[in-house]
């Protein structure tokens, strides 16, 4: 079964319950289930335990988590989603881990190191990070590269990763990890080319077992984008097969 979150704002919404028709209209689904609510704290008791969740929102994968308890995570998305001042779509990850929901986590292919400010922390324990693109932190004074996708290969970022992780696995595709012209999510988008995703979701599969897996930030944005509905189906089609 597939389990529709349209959680978040209207055009999150919208975009889930579209997709849903999308993927029907292909014949791409038989057995669904869809699952409203407006608050996340009410998502864990309201979801079943199931295998694939299309969600609008990210922060519906906090609920998920929260009711499967899976341990470990990746999450392939454009942003960390580690911010550490409130509850949302871009601190999720952190409180999940804050909280020991997630004992484990490993963000692929982001776009920004979220900076700190007076108001904000990123969270940083139990948690590894390889972006897109060669990028630094400063580490004690010292400004040092992330190891990323650029210029490590994907086998040495997947080994340390699974060498960090174990073996079973929760996974979450944020939608904008693609470049912007996918035109899925509402928010800024990321570095990846659909081949790109495919290839990181194909070598994922082949090293880990994934134990349920959400597909999220799915806009109304994607009714109008040929190569997003493309890059919807064929992210689902790898999953699900």
């Amino acid at each position: 079964m597939v389990t529709f979150i349209p959680f978040g704002e209207k055009p999150n919404r919208d975009g889930v319950l579209y997709v849903l028709q999308l993927l029907r209209r292909n014949k791409l689904i038989e057995d669904y289930m869809i699952v409203e609510s407006s608050r996340v704290e009410l998502l864990a008791e309201r979801i079943p335990q199931d295998k694939a969740y299309i969600i609008g929102d990210h922060l519906a994968t906090y609920g998920i988590v929260e009711k499967l308890k899976p341990g470990s995570l990746i999450s392939l998305d454009a942003h960390t989603d580690l911010m550490h001042d409130y509850l949302d779509h871009g601190s999720w990850l952190a409180y999940a881990l804050e909280e020991h929901i997630l004992n484990r986590a490993v963000v692929l292919a982001p776009v920004l190191m979220i900076p700190t400010t007076e108001r904000t922390q990123l969270w940083t324990r139990r948690v590894k990070i390889f972006p897109a693109l060669l990028r630094s932190r400063k580490v004690r004074g010292k400004w040092r590269a992330y190891k990323n996708l650029q210029t490590n290969s994907l086998d040495e970022i997947l080994a340390e990763t699974k060498k960090y992780l174990g073996d079973e696995i929760y996974l979450t595709i944020d939608m904008d990890v693609l470049k912007p012209e996918y035109k899925i999510a509402r928010f800024q988008h990321g570095e990846l080319s659909l081949e790109e995703l495919l290839e990181i979701l194909e070598e994922i599969k082949r090293r880990f077992k994934i134990v349920a897996f959400d597909i999220a930030e799915v806009s109304d944005r994607i009714r109008r984008s040929r190569l997003g509905k493309k890059a919807f189906i064929e992210v689902f089609q790898l999953l699900m097969g």
